[in-house]
């Protein structure tokens, strides 16, 4: 099947009822507790520095487990997956001396989520995640000295457009995820405005912000609202958040975000917050029933997890919002919409 026609497909669903998102790739990886030899593989068992811990290197080192998750949320009930690419950048991989080895990791990757997809006995998109990396743009790492910046926005936008570049002929959507910096996601979204000029393929994107706590803030201090005022050039196929919170805390963000944004909304909670030991207690029952009362509040057009999250919390979702209508698209009047931190409308 072609992109378009699975698109497509995808699109027409999503008319009829709210698609399924995935779980969270980390945490079951987690659960292989992979040693430091077998994260390093026999390719790379004299590898210069410490590996343990960089999961997309798994996409080379261990691809039938990368590939097992996938088909796991599949079969839970998952429309779309998210593929093992969150860190599959020059600058987040140059925490291992990987950055040579950025694209290749992006790109298989991307395979292995295209062949859990293909295998599926219904449409399955792959969404190419494109993670925030580990340097921030609108803030300075050394308080000593604000306007300093560990890397530039054209280094920021290089590293993702070799990233887009590595996955588009495996992906249906580009998904610039848990954006915790607006900056670094105009970064990326340049990097997918410049791929699809330099390539003539129009892969969609999916856009999603990150709520770091309960001042209802991105990490560079916008609002949920404002953050949308930012993005909403790019046009993204869905808009929404992910990550930080459970969907207790995060449901007045998404309500926020449902109210303004004139295209699809997309959300992927954390199973709650970690408890002492870093670890996600809420059940897929728990899970459920939050994101099944946002279904009946009409806030959400696509709904999963994000860390803690695994098949059974997927498959409750699944089942907990089947036959519940998506959120009707809004239409709101044509004005002027800026962002700083704060969201500011002048209205025609």
């Amino acid at each position: 099947m072609s992109r378009q026609d699975l698109i497509s497909k995808l699109e027409a669903k999503a008319k009829e009822e709210i698609l399924i998102l995935d779980g969270a790739m980390g945490t079951m990886l987690q659960k292989y507790d992979f040693s430091e030899e077998q994260f390093r593989g026999e390719r790379f068992s004299d590898w210069e520095s410490a590996v343990k811990g960089n999961n997309d290197l798994l996409n080379l080192t261990q691809p039938d487990a990368v590939r097992k998750i996938h088909s796991q949320f599949i079969e839970a009930g998952a429309d779309i997956i998210e593929t093992n690419t969150f860190s599959a950048t020059t600058i987040a991989q140059g925490d291992y001396n990987m950055q040579d080895i950025a694209a290749e990791i992006a790109e298989a990757g991307a395979k292995l989520g295209r062949e859990a997809a293909d295998a599926a006995d219904k449409p399955v998109g792959v969404l190419g995640a494109i993670g925030p990396t580990n340097k921030t743009l609108s803030l300075s790492p050394d308080v000593n000295n604000p306007g300093y910046r560990e890397v530039t926005f054209d280094d920021v936008r290089e590293a993702y457009l070799e990233q887009a570049r590595a996955m588009a002929p495996h992906v249906d959507f580009f998904l610039i995820e848990t954006i915790f910096d607006t900056l670094n996601a105009k970064a990326a979204i340049k990097a997918v405005m410049d791929f699809r000029e330099e390539s003539g393929e129009d892969i969609p994107v999916i856009i999603s912000g990150t709520i770091t706590d309960a001042s209802g803030r991105t990490l560079s201090g916008q609002t949920a609202e404002a953050f949308w005022h930012s993005v909403r050039h790019a046009k993204p196929w869905a808009v929404g958040l992910n990550c930080a919170l459970g969907a207790k805390l995060m449901r007045p963000h998404i309500a926020a975000i449902s109210k303004v944004a004139d295209t699809r909304v997309i959300s992927y909670p954390n199973a709650g917050l970690p408890n002492e030991f870093g670890e996600y207690d809420e059940t897929p029952d728990q899970t459920a029933a939050q994101l099944e009362e946002w279904a009946k509040s009409g806030l959400v057009n696509v709904l999963g997890g994000c860390c803690g999250t695994t098949p059974p919390h997927i498959a409750a979702i699944a089942k907990a919002v089947k036959g519940k209508a998506p959120r009707e698209i809004p239409h709101p009047p044509r004005a002027m919409r800026l962002s700083g931190l704060e969201p500011f409308q002048l209205a025609s």
